[in-house]
């Protein structure tokens, strides 16, 4: 078997490596099957800029969603997005790239929603409705929980934007951000470009657009130590950082890094990056969507691609933290991010049948299951979940000679895969100064091989499998050498 290699888009393609892979996420042998996006909740207002999961000390879940103008619950008995945003005027009103951003502490469910916006809370167990922040916080583009004190970023303190401030509550207090009381201060970060992500932890990351600090708590009189530890890379786009644990993932301007908390190290270099920048609308930068799906080992990055009509996200590029390779989605996904499961029973599923109507997943999947782990997000007006069947995946292996200086007459194809069904094409060229022509497409006989008759110098095969699959390994050729002396 000639296992199916790693996705290497920025190498030519008589090198080493895969040319396409795409609808599959990388695993230890070959690829395995991603779930398709699948509808999970009625729609909001309008574009859904956040979303958030919290559990209280019942272990309930609670998922929460904001959009331009407004917060919400989502309701598994209506299947609905009930309004709670808070009372009064102003109203919300998120403009441009700012998005909602949520932490938890405690029982408290604290959400940022740009320089623009109070900071707002709700109190699991007991609020019905957010409400602005006591003690007078700053608005903020970011906001993170770093051991006992909350933390924002890129804020507005009254006086206008400071793009390069960070500035903490008191010690384990939501509402006390007076400077010098209970530990609350902030601090200036002014020569390293705008804080672009903040991630929190046993201490602060601090992202910028030319520099990465660290934050260390070290208790009364300076509380926190900063330090510079990355002087010469920096996150150049705000919406692509996502984290596990300690682990950071960034997009600079050019490429894509890992961040351990001392040092950052290229994880596209000659891999993806070439690829990517030049696949990537920079006009829609603020379209990015970063998150990290811990069960799949991978972070996900939803982009507007060049081939886009419409400016929306068309792609996700996949890394896989663990392996150190890469795949890549075509879904179309304004917001990444995982949440538990509100929850259904049979009662209140009849009350929402759009969703069993449409969505296309099992009845005993995580969706359904109160409190259950899901990867998702949001896509227009509602909650998406990567719930449903298989996405059809599309594996290019990379090109080759099958017998050096020679022709080869290909008669047969081997498939190797797990469940579903594969249908294959060859392609082949004479000399590498004009594109590859490829063969119609073939399934595998009842003798396990698809049959050919394609002649060429270089070979390559393309893999198609869709269906209930679950892992596609490789191919064998099977192929007799012509016109040699």
């Amino acid at each position: 078997m000639i296992e199916f290699a790693e996705w290497l888009p920025d190498q030519p393609p008589i090198a080493s490596g895969t040319i396409t892979a795409t609808n599959v996420i990388p695993a230890a042998k070959g690829y395995r099957s991603m779930p398709s996006f699948v509808e999970y909740s009625n729609a909001a207002d309008s574009t859904i800029k956040g979303i958030f999961a919290a559990k209280d000390d019942a272990g309930n879940a609670n998922l929460f969603v904001g959009d331009g103008g407004k917060l919400y619950k989502h309701n598994s008995g209506t299947n609905n997005l009930d309004d709670i945003s808070k009372a009064g005027s102003p109203a919300y009103d998120l403009v441009s790239d700012e998005r909602w951003r949520f932490i938890q502490f405690g029982n408290f469910v604290i959400a940022s929603g740009g320089v623009g916006e109070e900071l707002q809370v709700f109190q699991l167990g007991t609020s019905s409705n957010f409400s602005n922040l006591g003690g007078s916080p700053p608005k903020a583009d970011f906001i993170t929980t770093v051991r006992d004190f909350i933390w924002v970023a890129n804020l507005d303190s009254g006086t206008g934007r400071i793009p390069f401030r960070v500035q903490w509550s008191g010690f384990n207090a939501v509402d006390s951000w007076t400077a010098g009381t209970d530990q609350s201060d902030f601090q200036d970060l002014p020569d390293a470009g705008n804080i672009t992500g903040l991630v929190g932890g046993e201490y602060c990351t601090i992202l910028t657009e030319r520099a990465i600090f660290r934050a260390t708590y070290s208790g009364l009189p300076l509380v926190w130590q900063f330090d510079k530890v990355e002087a010469q890379k920096g996150c150049a786009f705000k919406h692509s950082v996502c984290n596990i644990g300690n682990l950071v993932f960034y997009l600079s301007d050019d490429g894509f890094y890992a961040f351990n908390g001392e040092r950052s190290t290229p994880i596209g270099t000659e891999k993806v990056n070439d690829f990517f920048l030049s696949d990537f609308d920079s006009n829609y930068d603020d379209r990015l969507s970063a998150s990290v799906d811990p069960n799949r080992e991978i972070a996900m990055w939803s982009y507007t691609s060049t081939q886009s009509s419409s400016g929306q996200p068309d792609k996700i590029l996949v890394y896989n933290y663990v392996l150190n390779k890469w795949s890549l989605l075509e879904i179309q996904a304004d917001l990444l991010s995982p949440f538990f499961a509100s929850g259904y029973t049979t009662d209140n599923l009849n009350q929402i049948n759009t969703l069993v109507d449409n969505i296309n997943t099992n009845v005993d999947s995580r969706l359904f299951k109160g409190g259950q782990y899901v990867f998702g997000g949001a896509f227009g007006q509602k909650i998406f979940a990567f719930t449903g069947s298989p996405l059809s995946g599309t594996i290019e292996t990379a090109e080759a000679t099958l017998n050096l200086g020679k022709h080869t007459l290909v008669t047969k194809v081997f498939p190797y895969y797990e469940g579903g069904t594969v249908n294959l094409q060859i392609g082949t060229r004479n000399n590498q100064s004009v594109d590859a022509t490829f063969t119609a497409s073939v399934a595998p006989n009842n003798d396990g091989f698809a049959p050919f008759r394609s002649q060429g110098r270089y070979h390559r095969a393309k893999f198609l499998i869709s269906g209930a699959w679950s892992n596609a390994l490789g191919i064998d050729y099977e192929g007799t050498p012509v016109g040699g002396r």
